[in-house]
Protein backbone atom coordinates (compact mmCIF):
# COMPACT_ATOMS: atom_id res chain seq x y z
CA UNK A 1 0.00 0.00 0.00
CA UNK A 2 1.11 3.37 -0.73
CA UNK A 3 1.73 5.51 2.27
CA UNK A 4 -0.94 7.77 3.58
CA UNK A 5 0.41 11.39 3.92
CA UNK A 6 -0.94 12.59 7.01
CA UNK A 7 -1.16 16.48 8.16
CA UNK A 8 -1.43 16.47 12.05
CA UNK A 9 -3.07 20.28 13.21
CA UNK A 10 -3.26 20.67 16.92
CA UNK A 11 -1.73 23.79 19.03
CA UNK A 12 -1.09 21.07 22.18
CA UNK A 13 2.34 19.39 22.09
CA UNK A 14 1.42 16.45 24.04
CA UNK A 15 -1.25 15.85 21.73
CA UNK A 16 0.65 16.22 18.61
CA UNK A 17 3.13 13.23 20.56
CA UNK A 18 0.73 10.98 20.89
CA UNK A 19 -0.29 11.16 17.72
CA UNK A 20 2.69 10.68 16.37
CA UNK A 21 3.40 7.49 18.49
CA UNK A 22 0.03 6.41 17.66
CA UNK A 23 0.90 6.76 13.62
CA UNK A 24 4.55 5.05 13.76
CA UNK A 25 2.63 1.77 15.06
CA UNK A 26 1.15 1.77 11.28
CA UNK A 27 4.09 1.18 8.29
CA UNK A 28 1.43 2.66 5.69
CA UNK A 29 1.01 5.97 7.84
CA UNK A 30 3.38 8.76 7.81
CA UNK A 31 3.28 11.96 9.22
CA UNK A 32 4.02 14.69 6.32
CA UNK A 33 3.99 18.13 8.36
CA UNK A 34 2.85 19.05 12.00
CA UNK A 35 1.30 22.43 12.74
CA UNK A 36 0.29 24.33 15.92
CA UNK A 37 -2.38 26.62 14.18
CA UNK A 38 -4.63 26.81 10.96
CA UNK A 39 -2.62 29.29 9.43
CA UNK A 40 0.47 27.39 9.16
CA UNK A 41 -2.02 23.96 8.41
CA UNK A 42 -3.13 26.03 4.97
CA UNK A 43 0.48 26.48 4.02
CA UNK A 44 1.24 23.15 4.17
CA UNK A 45 -2.03 21.96 2.84
CA UNK A 46 -1.49 24.35 -0.45
CA UNK A 47 2.41 23.00 -0.78
CA UNK A 48 2.07 19.07 0.25
CA UNK A 49 0.12 16.50 -1.11
CA UNK A 50 -1.92 15.20 1.99
CA UNK A 51 -4.46 12.61 2.29
CA UNK A 52 -5.29 12.65 5.74
CA UNK A 53 -5.61 15.51 8.34
CA UNK A 54 -5.87 14.84 12.34
CA UNK A 55 -7.08 18.18 13.26
CA UNK A 56 -7.49 19.98 16.52
CA UNK A 57 -11.21 22.22 16.86
CA UNK A 58 -9.80 24.50 19.51
CA UNK A 59 -6.66 26.59 18.56
CA UNK A 60 -6.04 30.44 18.68
CA UNK A 61 -7.09 32.36 15.94
CA UNK A 62 -8.95 30.59 13.53
CA UNK A 63 -10.67 27.00 14.55
CA UNK A 64 -10.53 23.67 13.16
CA UNK A 65 -13.86 23.96 12.06
CA UNK A 66 -13.13 27.64 10.73
CA UNK A 67 -10.29 26.06 8.80
CA UNK A 68 -12.14 23.04 7.41
CA UNK A 69 -14.79 25.33 6.58
CA UNK A 70 -12.14 27.47 3.75
CA UNK A 71 -11.12 24.78 2.15
CA UNK A 72 -12.75 23.57 -1.35
CA UNK A 73 -11.44 20.66 -1.47
CA UNK A 74 -10.44 19.40 1.39
CA UNK A 75 -8.29 16.33 2.36
CA UNK A 76 -10.25 13.59 4.79
CA UNK A 77 -10.13 14.74 8.17
CA UNK A 78 -10.28 13.13 11.39
CA UNK A 79 -10.98 15.62 14.33
CA UNK A 80 -9.25 15.33 17.88
CA UNK A 81 -10.69 16.84 20.72
CA UNK A 82 -11.65 17.19 24.17
CA UNK A 83 -15.17 18.71 23.56
CA UNK A 84 -18.16 16.40 22.85
CA UNK A 85 -20.41 19.72 21.76
CA UNK A 86 -18.67 20.19 18.15
CA UNK A 87 -19.61 16.32 16.85
CA UNK A 88 -22.60 17.75 14.78
CA UNK A 89 -20.31 20.39 12.98
CA UNK A 90 -17.65 18.21 11.99
CA UNK A 91 -20.07 15.33 10.61
CA UNK A 92 -21.99 18.24 9.42
CA UNK A 93 -18.53 18.95 7.57
CA UNK A 94 -18.20 15.11 5.59
CA UNK A 95 -15.52 14.23 8.42
CA UNK A 96 -14.04 10.50 8.46
CA UNK A 97 -14.20 10.14 12.80
CA UNK A 98 -14.37 12.29 15.63
CA UNK A 99 -11.77 11.11 18.47
CA UNK A 100 -12.19 12.73 22.13
CA UNK A 101 -8.93 12.76 23.85
CA UNK A 102 -7.37 11.64 25.65
CA UNK A 103 -7.10 9.10 22.14
CA UNK A 104 -6.04 5.41 22.80
CA UNK A 105 -4.44 3.55 19.94
CA UNK A 106 -7.56 1.02 19.79
CA UNK A 107 -9.63 3.99 19.18
CA UNK A 108 -7.38 5.62 16.99
CA UNK A 109 -7.06 2.55 14.63
CA UNK A 110 -10.83 2.16 14.62
CA UNK A 111 -10.81 5.54 12.39
CA UNK A 112 -7.98 4.79 10.41
CA UNK A 113 -9.93 1.46 9.51
CA UNK A 114 -12.48 3.91 8.63
CA UNK A 115 -10.60 6.21 6.83
CA UNK A 116 -9.32 2.94 4.78
CA UNK A 117 -13.05 1.53 3.96
CA UNK A 118 -14.09 4.63 2.68
CA UNK A 119 -10.96 5.25 0.33
CA UNK A 120 -10.86 1.86 -1.54
CA UNK A 121 -8.39 0.78 0.51
CA UNK A 122 -8.80 -3.14 1.30
CA UNK A 123 -8.78 -3.73 5.20
CA UNK A 124 -7.69 -6.51 4.74
CA UNK A 125 -4.05 -4.92 4.12
CA UNK A 126 -4.16 -4.14 8.08
CA UNK A 127 -5.73 -7.34 9.06
CA UNK A 128 -2.49 -8.06 10.90
CA UNK A 129 -1.52 -5.22 12.40
CA UNK A 130 -2.46 -5.50 16.50
CA UNK A 131 -2.09 -3.16 19.43
CA UNK A 132 1.53 -2.16 19.50
CA UNK A 133 3.82 -4.00 21.76
CA UNK A 134 3.81 -2.50 25.21
CA UNK A 135 6.76 0.30 25.77
CA UNK A 136 9.43 -0.85 27.75
CA UNK A 137 12.52 0.22 29.55
CA UNK A 138 15.26 -1.79 31.00
CA UNK A 139 16.73 -0.50 34.57
CA UNK A 140 20.43 -1.98 35.68
CA UNK A 141 19.35 -2.97 39.32
CA UNK A 142 22.45 -5.29 41.10
CA UNK A 143 23.50 -7.41 38.37
CA UNK A 144 20.14 -7.78 37.07
CA UNK A 145 18.14 -5.26 34.46
CA UNK A 146 14.54 -5.08 34.74
CA UNK A 147 11.97 -4.97 32.74
CA UNK A 148 9.24 -1.91 33.23
CA UNK A 149 6.25 -1.48 31.16
CA UNK A 150 6.14 2.57 30.64
CA UNK A 151 1.95 1.96 30.52
CA UNK A 152 2.84 0.61 34.39
CA UNK A 153 4.71 3.65 36.00
CA UNK A 154 2.96 5.79 38.10
CA UNK A 155 5.30 8.36 38.87
CA UNK A 156 9.16 8.49 39.54
CA UNK A 157 10.90 10.73 42.06
CA UNK A 158 14.09 11.67 42.33
CA UNK A 159 16.73 11.09 45.05
CA UNK A 160 19.95 12.29 44.45
CA UNK A 161 22.02 10.09 42.09
CA UNK A 162 19.05 7.49 42.06
CA UNK A 163 15.41 7.78 41.45
CA UNK A 164 12.48 5.47 42.98
CA UNK A 165 10.01 4.36 39.85
CA UNK A 166 6.64 3.58 41.49
CA UNK A 167 4.52 1.27 39.36
CA UNK A 168 1.23 -0.36 40.00
CA UNK A 169 3.63 -3.81 40.83
CA UNK A 170 5.92 -2.54 42.56
CA UNK A 171 8.81 -0.03 43.57
CA UNK A 172 11.93 0.08 42.49
CA UNK A 173 14.85 2.29 43.39
CA UNK A 174 17.64 2.35 40.51
CA UNK A 175 20.78 5.13 40.10
CA UNK A 176 19.31 7.09 37.64
CA UNK A 177 19.55 10.81 36.78
CA UNK A 178 15.74 12.19 36.61
CA UNK A 179 16.58 14.43 33.45
CA UNK A 180 17.95 11.52 31.49
CA UNK A 181 14.36 9.86 32.20
CA UNK A 182 12.74 12.54 31.77
CA UNK A 183 13.95 12.40 28.35
CA UNK A 184 13.29 8.88 28.00
CA UNK A 185 9.62 9.06 29.25
CA UNK A 186 8.17 12.71 27.62
CA UNK A 187 7.72 11.15 24.52
CA UNK A 188 5.08 8.27 26.21
CA UNK A 189 2.75 10.41 28.31
CA UNK A 190 4.58 11.85 31.00
CA UNK A 191 5.53 14.91 32.48
CA UNK A 192 8.03 16.30 34.41
CA UNK A 193 6.06 18.22 36.83
CA UNK A 194 8.41 19.41 39.77
CA UNK A 195 12.36 18.96 39.97
CA UNK A 196 11.91 15.46 41.80
CA UNK A 197 8.74 14.26 40.32
CA UNK A 198 7.29 12.65 36.64
CA UNK A 199 3.88 11.94 36.57
CA UNK A 200 2.18 9.31 33.80
CA UNK A 201 -0.26 11.86 32.87
CA UNK A 202 -2.81 9.14 31.94
CA UNK A 203 -2.78 7.80 35.73
CA UNK A 204 -3.63 11.27 37.21
CA UNK A 205 -7.11 11.23 38.26
CA UNK A 206 -7.58 14.80 40.11
CA UNK A 207 -4.94 18.28 40.34
CA UNK A 208 -5.30 21.20 41.98
CA UNK A 209 -3.35 24.91 41.77
CA UNK A 210 -0.55 22.97 43.53
CA UNK A 211 -0.62 18.72 43.23
CA UNK A 212 -2.01 15.96 41.35
CA UNK A 213 -3.47 13.18 42.84
CA UNK A 214 -2.45 9.80 41.61
CA UNK A 215 -3.64 6.41 43.33
CA UNK A 216 -4.04 7.88 47.12
CA UNK A 217 -0.47 9.85 46.56
CA UNK A 218 -0.47 13.71 46.28
CA UNK A 219 2.58 15.11 44.10
CA UNK A 220 3.47 18.93 44.56
CA UNK A 221 3.43 21.19 41.15
CA UNK A 222 7.14 23.24 41.30
CA UNK A 223 6.27 26.40 40.75
CA UNK A 224 8.08 26.86 37.36
CA UNK A 225 6.24 23.70 36.03
CA UNK A 226 2.97 25.01 37.05
CA UNK A 227 1.84 26.60 33.42
CA UNK A 228 3.21 23.78 31.08
CA UNK A 229 1.60 21.37 34.10
CA UNK A 230 -2.12 22.94 33.82
CA UNK A 231 -1.61 23.48 30.11
CA UNK A 232 -1.14 19.79 29.65
CA UNK A 233 -4.05 18.64 31.91
CA UNK A 234 -6.42 20.91 31.13
CA UNK A 235 -5.44 19.32 27.13
CA UNK A 236 -6.75 16.10 27.65
CA UNK A 237 -9.40 16.51 30.41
Amino acid sequence: MKKIRCLLIDDEPLAIMLLEKHIAQLDFLEVTATCGNALKALEVLKRDGIDLVFLDIQMPAISGIDLLKTLKHPPKVIITTAYREYAVDGYDLDIVDYLLKPITFERFFKAVERYLRGNDHPVTETAHLQSPEPDVIYFKSGYKNIRINTDDILYVESLKDYVKIVTTKETLTVKYRISDLENKLSAKGFLRIHRSFIANLKQIKAFTASDVEIGTVELPIGESYKWLVHKALNSIN
